[in-house]
């Protein structure tokens, strides 16, 4: 396996996590801020040429009903652009109802941006059900 980038979008800051090479392990970096925009965008395309992220997951936030909710729309429409932008690097939404909640109770006392912890519960998840084990 080789690394993934995890993406918790929002307006103004878009937390940031990366899997180590074996998918084990989500490390939550930087958050970016205004990734909408351009220059969000290339700041977003450097961190996956750096970090040698293979994919990208977008936490898709679905309210608590599975349904689509104004934020969701934007979410969709930041990861078409996104994937516009890195061109070979696929990016796959992933429902992140619980994540920032998860986060929150789990980062006290850590120097990591909640949005970031954010992030990085959400790969924990995806990598948790890429390997067969239970998410969460």
């Amino acid at each position: 396996m080789s690394r993934v980038l995890a993406l918790d979008f929002g307006s103004a800051r878009c937390g940031v996590a990366v899997s180590d090479p074996t998918g084990t392990l989500a490390t939550p970096l930087e958050p970016v801020l205004r990734a909408h925009t351009r220059r969000g965008l290339d700041r977003l395309a450097t961190i996956v040429r750096e970090t040698g992220a293979s994919q990208v997951v977008v936490g898709l936030p679905l309210g608590l009903s599975g349904a689509d909710t104004a934020q969701t729309a934007e979410t969709r429409a930041f990861a078409e652009r996104l994937a516009a932008r890195l061109g070979d690097v696929p990016v796959e939404l992933y429902d992140e109802r619980f994540t920032t909640r998860i986060a929150a109770r789990a980062g006290a006392g850590t120097r990591a941006s909640e949005d970031s912890r954010a992030a990085a519960v959400l790969l924990d998840d995806w990598l948790a059900t890429r390997s067969g084990g239970s998410p969460g």
